[in-house]
């Protein structure tokens, strides 16, 4: 199955965003100080019309590799119902393809520990000791080699 996916305006995604990372919170708790800053942009995997994937993508070197031109990921979100179905990998291989065409030479995230099968199995790899984001629960920096770099 091909999964459609687009760079978006933050409004497509946001929904998505707000009701899977932050439940019960107002709003304001999904919004990201990144979101409309320049070279930042929003990815979004379609099931049919609807979002079924997103995730937020922006300039930020990894930390200890500041000489190289990096993209930070955050707010990857998949919708209950899409969850096992290739919307997260689709959505987050077009973010990777898009940062590298922008000269990235690595992407990376701040990703739970529950999801590294997933991460390892997209080719990132773990960097530096397990940590704890309040209320998310314990993470890991997860790196890519992109091909750029």
């Amino acid at each position: 199955m091909q999964i459609r996916t687009a760079s978006v305006p933050v409004a497509e995604i946001f929904d998505l965003r707000w009701s899977v990372l932050r439940p019960g919170l107002p709003a304001e708790a999904a919004v990201y100080p990144e979101d409309s800053d320049p070279g930042v942009f929003h990815m979004a995997a379609y099931d049919g019309d609807a979002v079924a994937a997103c995730a937020t993508f922006f300039p930020d070197p990894v930390p200890g590799e500041e000489d190289l031109t990096a993209y930070r990921f955050r707010g990857m979100a998949s919708a209950p119902e899409a969850r096992g179905r290739g919307f997260g990998a689709a959505v987050l291989r077009a973010g990777i393809e898009e940062a590298a065409r922008r000269g990235a030479e690595r992407v990376w995230c701040n990703g739970r520990v529950s999801a590294s099968g997933f991460y390892e199995r997209m080719g990132f790899t773990t960097d530096g000791a397990t940590f704890e984001i309040v209320p998310s629960g314990p993470h890991h920096r997860f790196v890519l080699k992109t091909a750029a770099g």
